[in-house]
């Protein structure tokens, strides 16, 4: 056997399956090029757990092999190769299986020329392989396609995850066991959002596949509301400057969540620089790269306790792998290189036999040689760890995937076919596109689990979410906390368990926003220039409200509502009307019954002192009728107090312009007969017979009618009525009296006015006419008091509003009544109770 014959796997069958997996990992891997070579000795390290992969690949077959249900005409066969995560290794390995022929040209060693004579440069012929699984990185299977897309060779990845491998124009022979990273981005984005985070650090390893993945992540996250404090690539060969570049990017900023996308061994370094530089309190969220690299623990584990990431679904147990596993022997090793370095580097010893690059001559000429006894339930290793087959499980499926294709296949009815004609392709002897087509129809089951795939070769995604926990020993427990099933409704596709979660740091996650949060009763005030998680919270306007936390607008309240005092509820605005029960109200209604109740007892008073000279000299009619109209137009202001309606504001006016021009008339009146007695008293004047008492009710009666006929006009054209303002005091519902018609309004107050104009006019032209009982000076000053009430009262009236402007109108009403009241009765009061022995005719006389 030549010795890269040793460097690979093959076992002869009726159809033998290609498979690429990376024993070892090159830390150039994602720097190659078609150009390129590996430089010597450039292997980071062997990788046990992808020779647990390739012997689960081997252990699939076998076990379809023994089965009667599944491929009885047909035994399988596996042609495996190394593909060191390395491009150009990998091409070249692929281009071996799919024809069928080893290389010829051994490596140039001084151990392969000793042994040249035994095992010869070339090699038998070795069967194609029509389909190869691999590889493990979405970079390699992506230079994979493109050699072999033209010879519609199938690829079945069991790792590479790049959403990129998705679009069938360029990769329509590419299938997987492997979800798209399409669906972990989902489940990131949600995860992230359920944990409050929107400002979250982004890193992954310059490679196809971080660069898809953080692309997909920062278009996903936006409907989530999370922003990217940073993203930032690594190399796969991260020097001291790109270290320093990434650690000050990761210790300044404020994010205290980092993504990162890369495979476990290229974080490594990233850790070492963090650990140096002894940065803390980070949560880190992992890929479904590293969810469950546990090679990390031992060294970050301090770093790491806490980290959360979604692992790719797997099983309890594939029954008998592990028995499978471990019963390799040192006698198996010899069947290829990369097994025989497994041994030596797991039992530190060294085989007899062995091929190996110098390096590992070197590495190993000082070790003993192995016994032959050793045995790998002995001790614990990656290898044989299979408590969360994962990617060993996908491995499986991908096995088992081709394997009910080529059953379908086999069960194909001549005629009926899926090909031109109908024709059906011979399991033995077919094209690789004609499994193609069986390989997309496959739906089988495996552990009760149902496998099928979506138009894009991708299959239905589910992901468990893990946390990286310490145990009392300090060793990893990956815990189970949550999971996500693309399948589910978009509502209910996570579940996550938080009382089980272990953080970095307390009980709680970590706070990591560029913005606190806006409270209800503000908004957020985008930062220009500045992503969308970074924001100002600005207070909700007058009248507006927020009921949300990062409420993006406020909303305004109804005209019925008000906010309140936190702005985050519409609550019913304080309704503002004079009632009878607030002081101002109480105060106003007792002052107007006081002032009818003084009204009426003036009235009572001079009923009973009608015969005499004081009551008799003064128009005593005339004077009882102001009196009655006085005690009205205190009762009027009763009408302004309580919650008006449409009724009492129809009333309440008419009835408040009536009565004062019934008070003015009355005064006018009297101001008339006051000139008239004195013009009577010359000689030849007869005007007393013209204006008797009959004529003095009739002018009261005439000033009165005016004013009637004005307040039908009012009410009859556009009458008041009961308004709910709300536009004046932002909280506060007016309820108040609209005039309807302002004309009408200041029609009523404009008569009023000239009525008091012209008893002025007379009262003032009467005022020095002689005798005492003359009341033309009573009049005027009654007149003067009366303007001064109105003309103080228009500007006020005008300029305030609810149940202040209600006050001054009642105010008003009792000003002009009081200085009525007093200045005409009080005087004759005062000598009727107080002198009454001045009530005489000739007192009465005196000039």
């Amino acid at each position: 056997m030549g010795e890269e014959e040793r460097n690979s796997l093959y076992e002869d069958g009726d159809v033998v399956l290609g498979g690429l997996f990376p024993l070892h990992i090159s830390p150039v891997s994602s720097l190659a090029t078609y150009r390129t070579k590996p430089p010597p000795h450039s292997y980071k390290y062997f990788h046990s757990r992808a020779l647990r992969w390739m012997h689960t690949m081997t252990f699939a077959i076998k076990e379809i092999n023994q089965r009667t249900d599944l491929l009885p005409q047909l035994k399988l066969g596996y042609h495996i190769r190394d593909s060191c995560n390395y491009i150009p290794v990998s091409l070249s390995a692929s281009l071996l299986m799919v024809n069928g022929q080893p290389e010829r040209v051994s490596r140039a060693t001084n151990r392969s020329s000793e042994l040249s004579s035994n095992r010869g440069c070339a090699a038998n012929h070795r069967a194609l392989s029509p389909v190869i699984i691999g590889d493990a990185t979405s970079g390699v299977s992506v230079a994979i396609l493109r050699s072999l897309s033209s010879f519609h060779i199938p690829l079945v990845s069991y790792f590479a995850s790049c959403s990129c491998l998705s679009d069938q124009r360029q990769f329509h022979t590419f299938m997987r066991t492997m979800p798209s990273d399409v669906f972990q981005i989902r489940a990131l984005a949600r995860m992230v959002s359920y944990f409050g985070w929107t400002w979250v650090g982004i890193i992954g390893m310059e490679s196809d596949y971080a660069r898809f993945a953080i692309q997909l992540f920062l278009q996903e996250s936006v409907q989530y509301g999370v922003c990217a404090a940073y993203t930032h690539f690594y190399p796969a060969v991260v020097n001291q400057h790109a270290l320093d570049e990434i650690l000050d990017v990761i210790q300044v900023a404020t994010a205290k969540v980092i993504i990162n996308f890369s495979g476990e061994s290229d974080l490594q370094m990233v850790l070492q620089g963090i650990k140096l530089r002894n940065i803390t309190g980070l949560q880190w969220i992992a890929s479904e790269a590293w969810a469950t690299g546990k090679s990390l623990w031992e060294d970050f584990g301090d770093i790491l306790t806490g980290t959360l990431g979604f692992a790719i679904r797997g099983v309890e147990v594939i029954p008998g792998l592990m028995e499978y596993l471990t019963s390799v022997k040192a006698s198996d090793m010899n069947r290829s290189a990369f097994l025989a370095e497994f041994w030596e580097e797991l039992f530190n010893c060294k085989l007899n036999g062995s091929v190996n690059t110098h390096s590992h001559e070197v590495k190993y000429q000082d070790r003993a040689p192995c016994k032959g006894t050793e045995d790998l339930n002995d001790l614990y290793s990656p290898y044989s760890d299979v408590t969360q087959p994962r990617v060993s499980y996908n491995v499986y499926k991908a096995v088992y995937l081709v394997a009910h294709a080529l059953q379908d296949m086999s069960n194909c009815i001549s005629a009926k076919g899926p090909f031109p004609n109908g024709t059906c392709a011979d399991p033995k002897n077919f094209k690789p596109w004609q499994l193609i087509h069986y390989m997309r129809q496959a739906k089988f089951s495996t552990f009760g689990e149902k496998v099928n795939f979506d138009q894009n070769g991708d299959p239905i995604a589910y992901y468990d979410l893990m946390n990286w926990q310490r145990r009392p020993d300090g060793s990893l427990d990956l815990v189970k906390v949550g999971f996500y099933d693309a399948s589910s409704p978009a509502g209910q596709s996570l579940s996550i368990n938080d009382s089980i979660i272990q953080w970095p740091v307390g009980k709680q996650p970590a706070r990591s926003v560029c913005s606190d949060s806006c409270l209800p009763g503000t908004r957020v005030a985008r930062r220009k220039g500045e992503p969308i998680c970074c924001f100002d919270c600005v207070s909700c306007a007058e009248g507006e409200v927020s009921n949300k936390t990062d409420s993006l607008e406020c909303s305004r309240c109804s005209e019925e509502t008000w906010p309140n005092e936190a702005a985050d509820l519409c609550i019913p605005k304080i309704v503002q009307f004079l009632s009878y029960h607030e002081l101002m109200g109480i105060v106003l209604c007792i002052v107007c019954v006081i002032g009818a109740c003084i009204s009426l007892s003036i009235l009572t008073l001079f009923a009973r002192y009608k015969d005499t000279p004081l009551v008799r000299a003064n128009n005593m009619e005339l004077s009882f009728l102001l009196l009655l109209f006085l005690a009205i137009c205190f009762l009027v202001g009763l009408l302004f107090i309580g919650e008006p309606s449409d009724w009492l504001c129809r009333i309440r006016y008419p009835v408040f312009g009536i009565s004062l021009a019934l008070c003015v008339s009355c005064l006018l009146a009297k101001t008339a007969v006051v000139l008239m007695a004195f013009r009577s008293t010359l000689p030849g004047s007869h005007v007393m017979k013209w204006f008797g008492p009959k004529q003095q009710r009739a002018s009261v009666l005439l000033g009165t009618a005016v004013q009637v006929i004005i307040s039908l006009v009012w009410l009859l054209s556009s009458p008041p009525y009961a308004n709910r303002n709300t536009g004046y005091l932002s909280a506060t519902i007016i309820i108040e009296c609209v005039p309807g018609s302002e004309v009408g309004f200041w029609c009523v107050l404009g008569y009023i006015g000239i009525l008091a104009c012209m008893c002025f006019l007379m009262a003032f032209l009467a005022r020095k006419l002689p005798d005492n009982f003359n009341e033309a000076r009573f009049i005027t000053f009654s007149m003067l008091i009366f303007f001064a009430v109105w003309i103080t009262f228009i500007p006020v009236y005008v300029s305030t509003a609810g149940k202040y402007t209600v006050a001054v109108h009642i105010f008003a009403i009792l000003a002009s009544a009081f200085g009525l009241l007093f200045c005409i009765f009080a005087p004759k009061c005062y000598i009727i109770i107080l002198q009454p022995e001045n009530n005489n005719k000739r007192n009465m006389m005196h000039r």
